[in-house]
């Protein structure tokens, strides 16, 4: 796999990652301008990664590794949280925000 030590690092070496359609500042789909919302309500540091930049080989590796067939795919101390429909009710149930106080 071609970004199989990119993908790994990226979730190892970050607090918090996102992988989505797009960036934070430019989100390129509906789901992932959701996580952004839920991303800065935490207003918490992650870094952002768009899949789009060798599409679909990086989305296909990234399925591979994790497992989860969608994006974006949210990601707090190396652990697969979900995706933004998931992140929205662990927001508004107070569960992402006491994950995201852990990693400050």
């Amino acid at each position: 796999m071609i970004h199989d030590k990119m993908i790994r690092e990226t979730v190892e070496n970050n607090k918090v990652a996102v992988f989505m359609k797009g960036t934070s500042q430019r989100p390129a789909c509906g789901f992932s301008a959701r996580m952004v919302q839920v991303m800065d309500r935490l207003q918490v540091e992650y870094k952002d990664v768009n899949i789009l930049q060798d599409h679909p080989r990086f989305a296909m590796e990234l399925k591979e590794i994790y497992g989860w067939p969608t994006s974006p795919q949210l990601y707090i101390n190396g652990k697969l949280i979900g995706g933004s429909d998931i992140a929205i009710e662990m927001l508004q149930s107070g569960e992402l925000q006491k994950l995201v106080d852990v990693v400050e």
